[in-house]
């Protein structure tokens, strides 16, 4: 059965992939950061999968300000990281900065899930 899907369908589709590929690839690194036997090569290999897979939706308009921050967070760590490489020694002075970059954009996240609005206006 072949489905013609309109540019809308299309257009969200692909949204909601990029969405979830960016929050795929924050979840990995701040495994990754908060493992204490992790080592720069592994991160490396895997920081560079993610971003691939995200790249390959980078044309999607994002409104969210939290999925803009996490896309421009994830563009400079891989500038800082993998663009210039790290020693073992670096790697391992960042990682506990960078889980914690992580976790506030996390935090941001789950703050915009867990909202009550529609229900401070009734009264009982």
């Amino acid at each position: 059965m072949n489905k013609n899907y309109s540019l809308k369908q299309l257009e969200r589709y692909r949204r909601q992939k990029y969405i979830s590929a960016l929050n795929k690839c924050t979840k990995n690194l701040y495994k990754i950061f908060k493992n204490p036997t992790s080592s720069y090569e592994s991160y490396r290999d895997k920081f560079i999968e993610l971003k691939e897979e995200i790249d390959r939706y980078s044309d999607v308009y994002i409104q969210a300000d939290h999925i803009k921050k996490i896309k421009e967070y994830i563009e400079s760590l891989y500038k800082k990281t993998i663009l210039s490489p790290l020693s073992p020694q670096e790697f391992k002075e960042i990682k506990s900065q960078e889980a914690t970059n992580l976790n506030r954009l996390q935090k941001i996240r789950n703050q915009l899930k867990y909202n009550k609005h529609r229900y401070r206006d009734k009264e009982y």
